[in-house]
């Protein structure tokens, strides 16, 4: 259980205790009250600490949390609440916070059915229930497909890499002929371009691995490799998820014609994007990233409203491309 979760059941348990006022309530008791609630939720007894619920009842006095608990200390020994009818449930709630509650629900209802949200389903629905957000109709719309090939996965890898598990992993790339196995220590998960990528090191160099060519996976014991990755470090000089550790970032410099230099503009290849020359036709860019496939689709997908004018290498590749494109159209 995460620990966010183990502090919300600690002050939902204090502010039940604090709330029965039949009881006097000593920093023993509500340790001991809250050790039980964690017990009903995990199934293994640990007792809280003593420094931990004194820090909780800091906390709920404060305004960090919104709380503002009106928590006292009488005969120097017992705790209550100094307001016989307060609790941390009846925080009022203005008109801007539902709004902006509702929001957020909308936004988390379209992942509810995404396997690795699958425990959220339950708090949606509250939050739901809760801010009525049922009676508005969704205005976000996020483009998600849950039914591509592979997503059964993404729990068993997202745990493997929390917990720093090593993995035998079956594969078959769309070039192989067969199956391959890979033993992996799994870093991070990507999505790109509705897919999703697995970014392993295979105790030699890093894997880039589609989910959907994975056939099974299997945890092996030994001992996990932690190259602590950053994804933005990491995916820092290329559009998309093919990232090469012997490759440099090279300066490509395309023009796009007018119509579409608006769009690329405000929507950047890439991060580094550049305006270096404006012209009477279009308008020249420069981005500095790796050469990869992914790149290579993004120009392709201009079409003819884009020029690669430098490097070289990658402008003769974009035209070797068009020439088999355009065999394919010819009778």
């Amino acid at each position: 259980m995460s620990s966010n979760k183990n502090a919300l059941i600690r002050y939902k348990t204090i502010d039940n205790c604090l709330r029965n006022r039949t009881k006097l309530w000593t920093l023993e008791d509500l340790i001991d009250a809250c050790s039980d609630a964690l017990y009903e939720y995990e199934g293994k007894y640990d007792l809280v600490s003593k420094r931990t619920v004194q820090l909780d009842i800091q906390n709920m006095r404060s305004e960090k949390l919104g709380y503002n608990a009106p928590i006292e200390v009488f005969q120097k020994k017992f705790y209550r609440y100094s307001e016989p009818d307060f609790s941390i449930k009846n925080i009022p709630v203005n008109e801007n916070d539902i709004k902006v509650m509702n929001d957020a629900v909308q936004i988390l209802k379209q992942f509810k059915d995404f396997s690795i949200f699958k425990e959220m389903n339950g708090v949606i629905q509250k939050l739901e229930d809760s801010v009525y957000a049922s009676k508005q109709k969704a205005i976000i719309h996020l483009d998600k497909n849950e039914r591509l090939k592979g997503l059964e996965f993404i729990d068993t890898l997202y745990d493997a890499i929390l917990n720093k598990n090593v993995l035998k992993i079956e594969y078959k790339s769309f070039k192989a002929r067969e199956t391959n196995y890979y033993i992996i220590h799994p870093q991070l998960l990507k999505e790109y371009n509705n897919r999703w990528f697995l970014i392993t090191w295979d105790e030699m160099t890093y894997l880039t691995l589609a989910l959907d060519r994975v056939i099974s996976i299997e945890k092996i014991n030994a001992e996990y490799i932690d190259k602590n990755i950053d994804g933005d470090h990491f995916f820092k000089e290329v559009i998309g998820v093919t990232v090469s550790q012997r490759n440099r970032p090279m300066n490509v410099i395309f023009w796009i014609d007018k119509n579409n230099a608006p769009y690329v503009k405000t929507k950047p290849f890439h991060h580094s994007q550049e305006i270096i020359e404006e012209l009477e036709d279009g308008t020249v860019f420069k981005i500095s990233v790796q050469i990869n496939f992914e790149l290579e689709r993004v120009i392709l997908g201009f079409g003819e409203s884009i020029k690669i004018i430098q490097p070289t290498k990658l402008k003769r590749k974009i035209i070797h491309k068009l020439r088999i494109a355009y065999k394919n159209y010819e009778e």
